[in-house]
Parts: C-alpha cells; structure tokens; sequence
C-alpha cells in the first residue's frame, strides 16, 4: 500500500504566507469610496503573544444585506464588490480589510463579518462572526449571541473606534477566547461510532 499525501488541512504550516495572500487581497471596497470601512484586529495566542503568520479570511453581505454572488475576488477591478477578501497579519499579529459595512440579511437581525483564521498550529480553519456593535436590540435578538454568557458574546462584537473604524480583536485560546462556530463536527464525529 502507498502513503498518501497529506493536504494542506492536514498539514501544520507554515505555508500561508506562500500560497494564499494576493495583491489586493485585503481590499474589497476602495479606501475613500462611500460606505467604506475599515475593519481590524489582532490575532493573539494564548500567551498573549501575536501570531505572525495568520491569515483571516472575510465573508459579508453588502450594505443591503444581499448575499454577494460577484465573481473577481481573485483579481480585483476596483469597483467589483465581492464579499470577499483575506489579509495576512503582521509580524505584531495585526490584520486590516478595506471593505463595506455589511447590512443585516434578514429584517431584526443583527449585521456581521463571517471570519475564518487560518495559523500555524491549526489543523482546520477557525469559523467566528464579527458583529456591528450598533444595533443593541438585533444583537440582543440574536439567537447565537443569546445563548452564550455575557463574557462569551463580547469577543464576538466588534468595537467602535474614535475615527469610525471597527477593531475586532480575536483570542485563540486562553482566558478571553473568541467564540468559534462548530459547522458539523457532530455529524463527522456521528459517522465514526
């Protein structure tokens, strides 16, 4: 029998910084045009320590909360909203996107970024929402948000800086760990027994 070759899911980077960042790739909306924002963070370790070699991946609905089905996210036009974009962080582990600021995707809702984060040392990808910090009656709605503690629902919102931009800061692991969404891993671990 033949060993099989380990995909990338499989397999401990590093090798983020090689194959997945584009030019570009951060931007989805033209710093300046109207309606851009600037959405970023930190990704940090347990530690405390800052993650030199993430990679965050962003996912959104526009400003009308319309699921975005633009084709070039890969080569950017410069008009071409797309929903989608990935930024690598830096070596104080602080990532930034160019974008838009998402509109809810049903009436009450609240609006988000959908995240993943991509590291060294994860064998999957990370899934976590950003959420606007602004609508207070739709966050309170939220069905996910409301069935977590207090402590826990913080590290999914957003924070409103001075100069409008939104921080949105994300804890591997450790005390303040963002809260990451588990899409399917019970079914999988169902097919096993």
């Amino acid at each position: 029998m033949s060993a099989l070759t380990p995909t990338p899911g499989q397999t401990v980077g590093p090798f983020y910084g090689y194959a997945l960042p584009f030019p570009g790739d951060s931007v989805l909306s033209v710093q300046g045009a109207q309606g851009t924002i600037r959405l970023h963070g930190t990704v940090r370790d347990g530690a405390e320590t800052p993650v030199q070699d993430a990679i965050l991946e962003l996912w959104q609905a526009d400003e009308n909360g319309d699921i975005v089905r633009e084709t070039g996210s890969l080569k950017r036009d410069g008009h071409t909203f797309t929903g989608w974009g990935r930024a690598a962080t830096d070596d104080d582990g602080h990532y930034t996107f160019s974008t838009r600021v998402p509109g809810p995707t049903e009436d009450g809702a609240p609006a988000f970024f959908a995240v993943l984060v991509f590291a060294r040392g994860l064998l999957d990808k990370l899934h976590t929402r950003a959420y606007l910090p602004d609508d207070q009656t739709a966050l309170a709605a939220d069905p996910l948000l409301s069935s977590l503690p207090e402590d826990r629902r913080r590290t999914m919102i957003a924070e409103r800086e001075p100069d409008g931009s939104l921080r949105f800061d994300v804890r591997l692991q450790g005390e303040g760990e963002t809260v990451f969404l588990d899409f399917g891993r019970a079914d999988r671990s169902a097919a096993r027994r």
